[in-house]
């Protein structure tokens, strides 16, 4: 799956996943959704913020978790 807003720079916040070079780590916004914050709250907090980052947020944190199941050779 491709992310246009995800970045990762390890000149910004360590290489962590971003919004779009910004030191906003995707973490940060999924923990403000989390802590039940509207889009229009979070988007007041961090005014560089678009409500299509938070989305893409989302997103990614999902794909990020998401269970795979990896086959091994059997005996």
């Amino acid at each position: 799956m491709a992310f246009k807003r995800i970045t990762f720079d390890p000149k910004v916040m360590g290489g962590q996943a971003c919004i779009r070079g910004l030191r906003i780590p995707v973490a940060t916004v999924v923990k403000l959704v989390a802590a039940e914050m509207t889009v229009e709250e979070i988007l007041r907090e961090y005014p560089a913020l678009e409500s299509e980052d938070i989305k893409e947020a989302l997103e990614y944190a999902a794909w990020a978790t998401e269970e795979r199941i990896i086959p091994t050779k059997s005996a």
